[in-house]
């Protein structure tokens, strides 16, 4: 399956390809368009010569890694902190699941243990954890037992509640829409 978010065939290649750029995109979607978070990881790979190495970029000198998040055009609005985070899932992927990104899910039993090993990376709350999960179930098919009751309620076929069911222009706009009326309802609810 082809994830289809940026808009940017390369960039929505790499994401469907390499499960670290998924990850990746997902930590640095907050505070910025989505569009940009998701193509994030290719400018990132670009400017690390070519590919993402959770080896590589675990080892990097913070302040080199910031740099390169840095570098205009900056990969986020918050280039340093960003680069902290993903500095800090690419240490936990080396570590705990031996540098395979996609270990996150594919070594989960069920829903529950998939849900625990997303919301342990650095940058994933329970409800960005849950769309993570929604993403991987709509978009690439990902069926562990259990993903659709650990991903409520962005899981749920026929939404447009988060990232996960953006596949075309509509979509996404039907998602901005989405996210229009839970801020309007939450500006009413402070009045």
């Amino acid at each position: 399956m082809t994830i289809t978010i940026t808009g940017d065939a390369d960039a929505d290649r790499l994401l469907s390809e390499d499960p670290l750029a998924l990850v990746v995109a997902m930590v640095l979607d907050q505070q910025i368009p989505l569009e940009r978070a998701f193509r994030a990881p290719r400018d990132l790979a670009e400017r690390l010569g070519g590919t993402l190495d959770c080896g590589v970029i675990g080892a990097m000198d913070p302040e080199a890694l910031a740099a390169v998040f840095g570098a205009k055009p900056a990969l986020h609005r918050f280039p340093s902190s960003m680069a902290r985070r993903v500095q800090e899932v690419c240490r936990i992927v080396s570590t705990e699941y031996g540098g395979d990104a996609a270990a996150v899910w594919t070594s989960a039993s069920d829903g529950k243990e998939l849900l625990a090993n997303v919301k342990a990376l650095p940058g994933f709350g329970v409800q960005k954890a849950r769309i993570f999960i929604a993403l991987l179930g709509k978009q690439l098919g990902i069926t562990t037992p259990g993903w659709q009751e650990a991903s409520s309620p962005f899981g749920e076929p026929g939404t447009f509640l988060s990232v996960a069911d953006i596949d075309s222009a509509d979509s996404l706009a039907r998602v901005r829409q989405y996210k229009q009326e839970l801020k309007a309802a939450a500006a009413t609810a402070r009045r």
